[in-house]
């Protein structure tokens, strides 16, 4: 049978971005991709991009603070949100107009359009178009959750945060997962009375319990108040500000209130189920180690999957979805030993498992190290930074590797390398160190700090 399409891409993020042009421009197929919204996906528009952007501007106010602790005649006055604010959607623009190109120069053809499966192998667009596709390619991300709450609608999520009229002056940011506790910082950092509600007993969930209370203890350093174990029960709007009530009863007065409490995958109302694609319970669509669906016509990659959903993983599942299909070589999906860096202020850098998640699995030994790095020390700062490694008893094999500090995400790629390679103690203490350095202490922990 001729098809319209050797391969039509449900989603303009990076992950389905990547695998269109990639078997268009470097295996011939005739590709198409359909996005509803913008181009760059999550990471580019509503995500990591943005947020790093905001990561940036929120760190000046506490440098110029340690500049004037080592000298300097520094000040700072206010910061000028709409200024930043539309540079930051110039810069968007621009990157969207680069990821539409890059499809364009590979030769595939773009739909500004909804798309919904009819078929196991046809699709159809919004704008009322029709094709016939060999291969369906599903990739159109999440979005967040908003909790069902009364008043939730006088809520902002992530989505909306970057583009806000005026910064508050007080805030309140609900959630305790990694974007809650970014946003926090960033708020924090650009001069907003932040206040951060989370549901469990400490933010972070998931992640290394010491990694966890250094930077709960750094957060709250540099001013952002953290209330665990409290939630919120009603919201209301009265002129500019939103009347918040806690689950203990309890009301408070807000300039803006924000949801960061989970994200679920982009899969409804696509014809999916209909045509056999099976779904798990929370949205997510199924699949193999390929990335297959249910139905062999049909393949998912990236956040609508919820494996990992990050978005170098997305773009990982991509690569690997074409050598599969259109390149004759079955590669699965790696997604074993994934560094992560989180943009907490301060800044966490993880790979491996976390030392609960070691003992669990066997014994180990903990070498870990935690200081105030020398920049901070000097200007008699308080906040702290850790290094840490968890290592087995039985191989000697690092099995995880955390650090919270200035530059966290840069160091966590380099010993990503180290530990998917399958580096043992004895190989990180033959490194020299670099000196001065706090990443030096990577290498330099000779004695366990505890063993399980």
């Amino acid at each position: 049978m001729a098809y319209d399409y050797d391969l039509f891409v449900i989603g303009g993020g990076s992950g389905g971005v990547r695998a269109a042009r990639v078997a268009a421009g470097e295996t011939g197929a005739k590709v198409a991709l359909a996005e509803e919204d913008r181009y760059g996906g999550t990471c580019v528009i509503r995500g990591c991009v943005p947020k790093k952007l905001m990561v940036f501007a929120s760190g000046y106010s506490g440098a110029v603070a340690e500049a004037a602790a080592y000298g300097w005649d520094a000040k700072i006055g206010e910061f000028d949100w709409l200024s930043f604010r539309n540079r930051l959607e110039g810069e968007l623009d621009r990157l969207e107009g680069i990821y539409r190109k890059l499809l364009s120069n590979a030769g595939v053809d773009s739909f500004d359009a909804r798309a919904e499966i009819t078929g196991p192998h046809s699709v159809k667009l919004s704008t009322g178009q029709e094709f016939t596709v060999k291969t369906i390619l599903v990739a159109t991300g999440g979005h967040p959750v908003v909790p069902d709450v009364s008043g939730a609608q006088h809520a902002i999520t992530s989505n909306e945060v970057f583009h806000l009229d005026a910064l508050p002056k007080r805030m309140l940011i609900v959630g305790g997962g990694y974007i809650a506790c970014e946003f926090a910082g960033v708020m924090n950092g650009l001069g907003v009375d932040t206040h951060l509600w989370y549901r469990g007993d400490q933010v972070l969930r998931g992640f290394d319990e010491e990694a966890r209370q250094i930077i709960v203890d750094g957060m709250i350093a540099r001013g952002v108040t953290i209330h665990t174990e409290l939630n919120v029960s009603d919201v209301v709007k009265q002129g500019d500000t939103v009347r918040v009530t806690d689950t203990n009863g309890n009301e408070h007065s807000f300039d803006e209130i924000m949801f960061a409490t989970g994200r679920a995958p982009n899969s409804r109302d696509m014809g999916l189920e209909d045509v056999g694609v099976s779904l798990g319970r929370k949205g997510q669509i199924d699949v193999d180690s390929f990335s297959q669906t249910a139905v062999p016509s049909i393949y998912a990659i990236g956040d609508v999957t919820d494996r990992v959903n990050l978005t170098p993983v997305a773009i990982r599942e991509g690569m690997a979805f074409v050598e599969t299909v259109f390149k004759g070589n079955k590669t699965p999906v790696d997604h074993d030993l994934i560094p992560t860096a989180v943009f907490t202020q301060p800044e966490f850098g993880t790979v491996g498992l976390s030392e609960e998640e070691a003992a669990q699995q066997e014994p180990i030994e903990v070498y870990a190290t935690s200081f105030r790095a020398m920049n901070v020390s000097f200007i008699d700062g308080p906040h702290k930074v850790l290094m840490k490694l968890v290592v087995s008893k039985a191989t000697r094999k690092v099995l995880g590797c955390h650090i919270v500090g200035d530059g966290a995400g840069e160091m966590i790629q380099m010993a990503g390398i180290a530990v998917k390679m399958g580096a043992t103690k004895e190989d990180f203490d033959r490194v020299c160190a670099v000196h001065p350095t706090v990443s030096e202490e990577l290498v330099t922990m000779k004695s366990p700090v505890r063993t399980t």
